[in-house]
C-alpha cells in the first residue's frame, strides 16, 4: 500500500480478501491463496456446504491453517410477521415465495433464523442478507427485532 495513492489507507494489514464464487477448481485455488474469507452467493445450503468443502481442502493443500478462512453465504432476505406479509414482500420485488422459501431466506421469522442456523451448521460464520426493497423500514424492524437476537 505504500506507494498507493488511494485515500483513505487501509486501517487493516492486511487487507481482507473475498473470494466468493461456485466454482470447482479456480475459485477453491484463488480463495485459498489469496483470500481470508470464502463466499457463496445466492446458493442452496447443499451447494453452500459443498463449495466449503472444497475450499477447506484447497486450503489444507495450500499448507495454510483451517482456521486462517472465515466460511460465508450470501442471501436474499424476505421475511413477513405472517402469511400474507411475506407474499406482499415478495412480489414487492419480483420473486414468488414458495422460490424464495428454497433460494433464500424467507418466510417468518422462525423459519429465517432456522434457515439462517442451517446454512451456519454447514460452515457460515457469517451471513450477509441482500434486502431488495430498500424502502421497506418495517422489513429491517422486523428482522432487528424478531431474527437477530436468535442469531449468534
Amino acid at each position: 500500500m505504500a506507494g498507493s495513492p488511494a485515500l483513505p489507507k487501509p486501517a487493516q494489514t492486511p487487507v481482507p480478501v473475498i473470494i466468493g464464487g461456485s466454482g470447482a477448481k479456480r475459485t477453491p485455488a484463488l480463495a485459498a491463496r489469496f483470500a481470508s474469507e470464502y463466499n457463496v452467493p445466492f446458493s442452496s445450503l447443499d451447494d453452500t456446504a459443498a463449495g466449503f468443502g472444497r475450499v477447506r481442502e484447497a486450503v489444507e493443500r495450500a499448507g495454510r491453517e483451517a482456521a486462517s478462512m472465515t466460511y460465508s453465504a450470501s442471501q436474499v432476505l424476505c421475511a413477513g410477521a405472517y402469511e400474507a406479509e411475506v407474499a406482499r414482500r415478495a412480489a414487492a420485488i419480483g420473486r414468488e415465495v414458495a422460490e424464495l422459501r428454497e433460494n433464500g431466506l424467507a418466510g417468518t421469522p422462525d423459519e429465517v433464523v432456522a434457515k439462517a442456523r442451517s446454512y451456519a451448521d454447514a460452515g457460515a460464520a457469517r451471513l450477509y442478507l441482500q434486502v431488495l426493497d430498500l424502502d421497506d423500514l418495517e422489513h429491517l424492524d422486523l428482522v432487528a427485532a424478531e431474527v437477530m437476537p436468535h442469531l449468534p
